[in-house]
Order: structure tokens, then sequence, then C-alpha cells
């Protein structure tokens, strides 16, 4: 730097600012990634969108009815319908899915309303729609089957209502279980350094190109009430089969082979008690006309002397290990009414297999004759 104070004359100014002029880069010089980076925010912020929940209420020293804000997150804009995609959680702020939210996009000069399509509380997603003209571009899906420790990563959303706020990071590790709000772990999910914060729920994580490789769900505090560095997406693989169900039918469709199963505990005494390891799932009830039926599949019963007497024991789905009941539920969800799976069951010490062609939960419903339970 050139303090001008120093400088006598004019020219001896002029000359110290010529001389020194190579030394520091200009301002508005960027480094290649800088500039990816600020292409990728520009081209997909628009599409990032800050929802909130609201309820009706009496203010405080008035008889006039007001929205109240009882919670916020994020979301983004899926396809040019107007598709709106976010957490369950996010929406079910109070624990009931409202009719309506508030939605507004990057250059939305207020939020607009936005009906709830559809949610599924087991994966933490939930599909809104918003009636706005000239939306902005949706996010291009990416794939997150393939992705790699290291990747790049972007993470964009509205932390503590700070709206459009991005953070970058790599992906720390894939293939992790992440407790669903629904009770069930979520599978094959994403796990990130990328700041995640509260606020940052329902928003796109993105790869280096901008693609939608998640969605942000869940961050790990130790304790604390903020990002340490662990943050969880939901994978694009497993948002793009829920979220075009959800569009399509206002639910997903479950495919079902029509059984039901014994408790992974349960199964885990009955072996102690027989003096054998079992290793899969035990069939309890096959539901009369299901696939499972047709397939002759055996269910597990207890005799008139109380002895129990072993049904079928299923190890593997499409050669994928079975070794617990999510296991089964997992494989089964990815697959669509009308595939046809691959069983590998033990009955009787001996291994088979059996092929079964899935059926939808609602045919099921109206063909079966007797239901108990839930179907798997």
């Amino acid at each position: 730097a050139v303090d001008f104070r120093d400088c006598l004359e004019k020219r001896d100014l002029v000359e110290r600012l010529e001389s020194t002029k190579h030394l520091a880069p200009q301002p508005t010089q960027l480094m290649p990634h800088e500039s990816r980076l600020i292409s990728n925010f520009q081209k997909v912020s628009p599409a990032v969108a800050f929802i909130t929940s609201t309820v009706r209420g009496m203010q405080r020293f008035s008889l006039q009815e007001t929205e109240v804000p009882i919670g916020s997150g994020s979301g983004f804009l899926w396809d040019s319908k107007g598709h709106v995609v976010t957490n369950f959680h996010v929406v079910a702020a109070q624990g009931s899915v409202p009719k309506t939210l508030k939605v507004k996009l990057a250059g939305m000069a207020e939020a607009v309303e936005a009906s709830v399509i559809g949610v599924e509380p087991e994966k933490d997603l939930a599909v809104l729609k918003i009636e706005a003209r000239n939306l902005p571009r949706p996010l291009d899906i990416g794939v997150s089957a393939d992705l790699q420790v290291g990747q790049s990563v972007l993470a964009i959303g509205n932390p503590f209502g700070l709206d459009n706020t991005l953070t970058t990071g790599v992906v720390s590790a894939t293939g992790r279980d992440v407790q669903g709000i629904g009770g069930r772990p979520i599978k094959s999910c994403i796990q990130t350094d990328a700041a995640i914060n509260p606020g940052n729920s329902g928003g796109p994580l993105l790869d280096s190109s901008g693609r939608l490789i998640g969605v942000n769900t869940a961050i790990y505090t130790g304790g604390g009430t903020g990002n340490v560095g662990i943050g969880f997406a939901i994978p694009v693989d497993t948002v793009r089969r829920v979220v075009n169900q959800i569009i399509r039918y206002g639910k997903v469709v479950r495919p079902t082979l029509g059984l039901n199963v014994v408790d992974d505990r349960i199964v885990r005494n009955i072996g102690y008690q027989l003096g054998k390891k079992l290793e899969g799932v035990l069939i309890a009830e096959v539901v009369t006309g299901s696939p499972a039926a047709t397939a002759n599949l055996q269910t597990t019963m207890v005799s008139g002397d109380g002895s129990i007497i072993l049904g079928d024991l299923i190890t593997h789905i499409d050669g994928e290990p079975v070794k617990q009941v999510e296991d089964l539920l997992s494989q089964v969800e990815m697959k669509h009414d009308g595939d046809i799976v691959r069983l590998t069951v033990e009955r009787n010490g001996a291994r088979g297999e059996v092929n079964i062609r899935l059926t939808s939960r609602d045919q099921l419903l109206n063909s079966a004759k007797r239901i108990n339970g839930v179907f798997q």
C-alpha cells in the first residue's frame, strides 16, 4: 500500500502507484473455483424457498385475528408446475399437517400461499404446491448412488431465518442411517460438514455442478443447539421416488408382499429357545389372496403343546442379505407395484428361492379376505 502522506509531490505519488500496481491482484479478480461457486449459487438460489407455517390467533390487545408464525424452514422448487419439496417436520411443526403454508422464493415481493399435496413422515419429506407466475428454473436433479467421500457440496437455506444462506463443505460419509421422525431409520443418508443449522431443514444439498443430491434433514449437535460439522441429507435417489409418487397419487404407494413378520427381538428369543441362530426375517402371517399366499410361503405357528413350529425364514431379497425386519422393508419399498422380487427362504433346514410379483397395499386391502396387523 502507498501512503500519500509520504509523497512530497503529486509526481511522487503517481510514480509510487505505478510501481506497486503489479504487486496485488485487482479487487474483482476471482479464482476459478470461486467463479464456479458464485455461478452455481446465482443459478440455483432463485429456486430455494423460505417456508413458514402459521396459525390463526387473536392479537393481544385487540379482537382482530392475525396469522402467528409457529415454525420455519427451507425448501426448493421441484418442477415448473410449482411443486415445492421440503421436510415433513418443517410442515408439521406443531405435530399436525396444516392445509396451507407460506412459501417465498427469492425474487418474490411477498410470500404466497402453498397447499400441501402430500407427506411421507417415514422419509421426512413433504410436497407443497404454489400457484405463481414466472417461476424460476427448478433445480437440476442429480444422482446420489455414486457419490464419493470428499466430493464438494453446497447447502443453501434459511438458517435462523437468514434467507438464501450458502455454506460449503464435502461429502463426509455415505450410507448413514438416520432416525426419521416417523420412527423408522432413513437409509443411505449423506453426511456432510457443510454448515447446517436450524432453519436449513428441507433445503437442498447440491454437488459442485449445482445439481440436487440430497435434502438437508438433520444435524448432530453433541448436546448443543447449532452446527458442529455433522449434518445429514436424505439422498436424492430416495427423494425422487417419494416425491414423484406423492405428486402422482397424493401419497407414497408402497408395494407389498402381503405378509406379516415376527419382531426381531422375538425372533432372537425363539432362536435362543430352539438353540439355533435365526438370521433373517420370520414369517408370522400370510394374507389370503396375497402374492405371498400365491407363492405358498409358510407361517410360524404354535402347536397344541406350546412348542413353536417355524415358518419360512427370509434370508435374502434379490440377493441382498436380510438380517432384520428393516432390511426387508427397505428393499421392498424401493420397488414398484408389479415388480418381481426373488426371495431366498429357509424351510425345515433347507434353503430355496421363490419369485414373487409385488402388489400395492390398496389392491391387497380390496382383495384380502383376512387382514391383521401391518402388511410388510
